[in-house]
């Protein structure tokens, strides 16, 4: 029974595989220029993306609106039933649809198809058939190759909707580099949870001020000492006489220093790792977790353009953010 199970799964997953393999040729033969149109089109409207679709295919149009408005491109989804009771009003003339239709002959699509012929609003649509209801009224028909469904019984929905998704995704991904659309701005849409908190600042979250554990580098090894313990970051930050980055002084060069000699005349330049990584206030906190991960530290100097410590993260601030 597991065998059989296994094989079903492996099965449905190369059926679908096969479905992408054959949207990607499309995408590099005939499928390219209309694609490249569709992703003008929507560009330079000055409105919104209003996906629809019936089904499946509607299910499949939620998440293309979806993606397209977390990336920067204002996007709606409207249920073409609904089209017909009032939701009409919800599409502008300056907008664009998408209308996804595997057959392109869905009948409930026919009211916001024809609103759009009438107000001369841009249509594009996403089928497999470019003789259809659908595909003839369309400005721009993204005619997706027909493929093997993974259904044995070749009904239900499957490759089909994952190609439908893929389109929809490559529609995203691409007006999201024609915008220049950098992570800040993915910040902008996302700023809750782990996403959102991976695309903070570091300057956002960064102690800083009086709550620094900074000394000169001329400090007496009490002095420092006293520091660490006083700020509890477990380092103490070094600076020049100018105030530029010297050195940091952690709790492993205070171990290594003291068993080694006598402290009693050693300064913080003494003792310190001269050079120590840091990281720009305008990073993202993302970036710093990677860099106290890749470094096995736990804290990391933030610095600006002239070298001056200005702040430090730690990596109890990363977990309690939410980054890790």
């Amino acid at each position: 029974m597991t065998a059989d199970i296994r094989a079903s799964a492996l099965r449905t997953i190369a059926t679908e595989r096969a479905g992408l393999d054959t949207l990607h040729e499309a995408l590099a033969d005939g499928l390219g220029a209309p694609f490249a149109a569709a992703v003008e089109m929507i560009r330079t409207a000055s409105g919104r993306v209003v996906v629809t679709g019936m089904g499946k295919s509607g299910l499949v149009a939620r998440k293309i609106a979806a993606t397209l408005s977390s990336t920067g491109t204002p996007a709606l989804f409207v249920h073409p039933a609904e089209a017909s009771h009032g939701d009409l009003g919800m599409v502008q003339p300056e907008d664009v649809v998408v209308a996804l239709s595997w057959s392109g002959e869905a009948v409930e699509l026919s009211a916001i198809v024809g609103y759009t012929r009438r107000f001369r609003v841009g249509l594009i649509a996403i089928t497999t058939n470019p003789d259809s209801a659908l595909g003839r009224e369309a400005d721009i028909a993204l005619v997706v190759p027909k493929a093997e469904e993974a259904c044995p019984n070749g009904l239900a929905p499957t490759t089909s909707t994952t190609m439908q998704m893929a389109l929809g995704d490559a529609l995203a991904i691409a007006l999201l580099e024609a915008r220049g659309f950098t992570r800040q701005d993915f910040f902008v849409y996302h700023p809750g949870g782990k996403l959102g908190a991976q695309l903070k600042t570091v300057e956002s979250i960064m102690h800083r001020g009086e709550a620094l554990p900074r000394v000169g580098l001329d400090a007496a090894l009490p002095d420092v000492v006293a520091m660490i313990s006083a700020k509890g970051f477990g380092c103490a930050i070094v600076t020049d006489p100018d105030g530029t980055l010297a050195g940091v002084v952690t709790d492993g060069d205070l171990r290594r220093k003291l068993g080694s000699g006598t402290p009693g005349a050693l300064r913080a330049r003494d003792v310190m790792t001269p050079d120590p990584r840091r990281i720009a206030p305008d990073a993202l906190a993302v970036e710093a977790l990677e860099m106290v991960n890749r470094l096995r530290i736990t804290a990391l100097i933030v610095a600006d353009a002239e070298e001056r410590p200005v702040g430090l993260v730690h990596v109890h601030d990363l977990l309690q953010l939410g980054v890790a």
